[in-house]
Order: structure tokens, then sequence, then C-alpha cells
């Protein structure tokens, strides 16, 4: 299949569903959903210039690590080791989870149900809710250190979960904006399908095929874990590694439901492929 990938002869999109079906993701989990990279950092422009290696995020650093600051203020964390952290690592959120999965496509049934159930029957403090995506790629990539979160396969195929249709009330934020359809990047002028197509191009771009096994090592291969992922500034709390931690032999039933409920809130390694 990588060969296949190598030569051009499958799309990026399908050998990237083809890893995480490999890895264990499914959209029957909301715990383990197909996990994609953000591939642009350019949500600003009037045009998506796909030639300009500026236009692209950095695939070969995980999204803790997409600016120098932040990148440091992770590695200074490893390494003091906080005293609410109960082990050594660089992130304490993950990048895919059942509630970050929900709330991406919390404007679409069945997920809007799933998202307030998530949230204890309700909608979130509109402030928090995914209404953009130049702020929301802010948020995980620059701004806020609890936020570390990919993509999901949606955003290269499926417009509708983009837009309102149903009419939710979803809340008005502290500057007054009521929340509806999900603001779009100036190049997409407003129109989801648009935003779609100059997406999924981006995806398929030569810069993205030319890089994108960089974060093929991160989120499935050998900068997972171990290692390479520390000096790769990659590391999750232990509980995320699910395959690594052989629950049978924890006797403390307490312990054992924390970790359930750890992996079940907040996310879940990839098995490594």
């Amino acid at each position: 299949c990588f060969l296949s990938l190598q030569k051009r002869e499958i799309s990026n999109f399908d050998y990237l569903m083809y890893l995480n079906t490999l890895a264990g993701r499914s959209y029957n989990d909301y715990m383990q959903y197909p996990v994609f990279p953000w591939v642009l950092a350019d949500y600003h422009s009037e045009t998506l210039n796909l030639t300009n290696p500026h236009t692209f995020r950095d695939l070969s650093k995980p999204m803790g690590a997409q600016t120098v600051e932040r990148k440091q203020k992770f590695i200074q964390r490893f390494n003091e080791v906080e005293k609410n952290l109960s082990a050594q690592c660089h992130y304490c959120t993950h990048y895919s989870s059942a509630i970050i999965v929900a709330s991406y496509l919390v404007r679409m049934e069945p997920f809007t149900q799933t998202f307030c159930s998530l949230q204890g029957g309700s909608f979130d403090v509109a402030d928090r809710m995914f209404h953009s995506v130049k702020s929301t790629w802010e948020s995980a990539s620059r701004d806020n250190m609890s936020d570390v979160r990919e993509l999901i396969p949606e955003f290269f195929y499926l417009p509708e979960f983009l837009t309102n249709s149903n009419h939710f009330e979803l809340g008005c934020m502290q500057d007054g904006t009521v929340l509806g359809d999900v603001q779009l990047p100036p190049w997409a002028d407003g129109d989801p399908h648009k935003f779609i197509l100059l997406h999924r191009q981006a995806l398929e771009s030569d810069y993205v095929s030319a890089h994108l096994h960089h974060w093929i090592d991160l989120i499935f291969g050998h900068k997972q874990h171990g290692s390479a992922a520390v000096e790769a500034v990659n590391t999750y709390h232990p509980y995320f590694y699910g395959d690594k931690m052989d629950l049978n032999n924890i006797k403390d039933p307490l312990i054992k439901s924390t970790i359930l409920g750890f992996i079940s809130n907040f996310g879940q390694i990839p098995k490594q492929v």
C-alpha cells in the first residue's frame, strides 16, 4: 500500500484511512475515531496558494510543537514533571477523543445528542464550541496549552457538518456572536463546498505528499512512543497508551476503572503499525 502511495496510485486520503483501519480506528467508536492531520496553516488569506510551503502546517511536528515558544513550554513540562501530573509526559490531553469528534460534528445528528450527552445534557459554553476553523487552528497550534487536537476525515469530504442546517440554538459568545454555521477561512468565500474542495486539494498536494510520512511516524509509527517520541516532543500520559497497559494485571478495581474512564474521556493512542 505504501508503494502504491509513492507511485501516486492511491490518494493520501485513502492511505490515511487504510492506516487508521489497520491501527484499529473506526467510525463506529468515538473513542477511536479515524484521525487526520491539520495540513494547512493559512486560514487568513483571500486565496490559497498550494505552491507555497508556508501555506502548510509543519507535518514533522506534533500540534504541541508548531511554534518554538509552545514547544519549549511542553519540553519544560516534561522535564519538571509538574506536581499535578502522575507521570512524565508532554501532553495530558489528546489529539483525538470522543468529545473532540462530537464537537466537530455537533451540528449534525446523531452527533448533536452525543455531544450533549458527553457535556452532561446540554451544549457547552458558546465560546468553547467549535465555531471557526481559523480560531480552532490557532487554539490547537499556538494559543491553548490544553488543546492539541487534530482533525477528522469529514474535514476532507463532508461540507454538511459545517452548516447549522438543523437550526440548533448553540448559544451566544461573549462578543455577541450568535453561533450558527462554522466560520470559514476567507479563501473559502463562505462556501462549505469550496472549503472542502480546497482542503482536499491541499491534502493531495505535492507538498503534503512529500511530507505526510513525518506525521504518520508521529501518530502511527516509530515516533509514537519511547525515546523517539521524547525527542519529537510527542509523549502523552501513559493512560492514553491503552494497548501498552495490561489491565488484567491491575487488581485494584478503582485504579482499573480510573484508567478506563481516562481512556474513554480523553482519547487513545492508535495501535502502532
